[in-house]
């Protein structure tokens, strides 16, 4: 008996083509760029001088003693959490004054807070560059001060965070407008009729409801944030020292200009576990807060 063959043209189908394009690109672009990262964070791997010679767990070793490491990890915990507060608590806080007001313009409004989130970081951060300058800058004229905002080891990051918030918190705007659109509104009439407050039924009624959505902008800006490194590039480059060393920044200064890209690589994992288990973190924390 022949064997029927499984004719080709079966795959030629748009549902066969995209997905074949789609496992390309992310095997091209991401899972072979991961594990080669990988297997380099086990090696002394230096393009310039085409060495990769392997170290077993000296790059993770170094890591545990590496005072620039945690010091960086440091950073980057508190650039990632005060900016994703000051994000949500300021687009929580316009989305509602939105929501409650301002019929007619309220897209302009929207459109309007939302313009710096699509503003490329790279521009915005040369304008913020300028605003801060201890000379002619904006911000100095604006507090009659002449602080030197970017070369003070103790002022430099809490710059970045705040041109960081500023560019942000729009998307929580938006995100947050959205989720007040589709609340019950049958709640906040029961609500009134017992006699409600408006702090009572923002506290007690559209904060629970918008958990998913804040767990949502939560879990991306965490993604987002500890992987910054664009602000701190520009505007500071890693100083005054290392006072504003992000971990994306040393994995950049460790491969790029000191071409250890094995070491670079060890920190990129590290990181990668480190985002997996915060992430993981959060909906475990949110689903007991449910549960409760």
């Amino acid at each position: 008996m022949k064997q029927k063959s499984f004719p080709l043209r079966r795959f030629f189908t748009p549902t066969g083509v995209c997905l074949f394009l789609l496992i390309l690109h992310y095997t091209l672009f991401l899972v072979l760029p991961m594990l080669i990262a990988f297997v380099g964070s086990f090696h002394d791997w230096n393009p310039l001088r085409g060495t990769f010679s392997f170290t077993g767990f000296s790059h993770y070793q170094r890591l545990l003693t590496n005072e620039l490491f945690w010091s960086s990890l440091r950073n980057t915990l508190v650039f990632s959490f005060v900016v994703i507060a000051a994000r949500m608590i300021l687009g929580l806080v316009i989305a509602s004054a939105l929501f409650s007001g301002l019929t007619r313009a309220k897209n302009f409004f929207r459109a309007a807070f939302y313009m710096p989130v699509v503003t490329p970081l790279v521009a915005v951060s040369f304008v913020w560059l300028w605003l801060y300058n201890p000379q002619f800058g904006l911000v100095n004229q604006i507090l009659g001060t002449q602080i030197n905002w970017l070369y003070s080891k103790s002022l430099a990051l809490p710059a970045v965070m705040t041109m960081t918030a500023w560019k942000d918190y729009g998307y929580a705007v938006v995100l947050y407008l959205a989720g007040l659109y589709t609340l019950p509104k049958d709640c906040y009439e029961a609500a009134r009729m017992d006699g409600a407050s408006s702090w009572v039924q923002f506290k007690k009624i559209t904060l629970p409801l918008l958990k998913p959505m804040s767990l949502f902008i939560f879990i991306t800006s965490l993604i987002a944030y500890l992987q910054a490194y664009i602000q701190i590039l520009v505007m500071t480059n890693g100083g005054p020292g290392t006072s504003t060393y992000l971990s994306s920044y040393l994995i950049y200064d460790e491969a790029f200009m000191k071409y250890k890209f094995g070491y670079a690589s060890a920190i990129s994992f590290a990181m990668f576990l480190l985002i997996g288990l915060l992430t993981l973190l959060s909906f475990r924390v949110n689903q007991r807060g449910e549960n409760a």
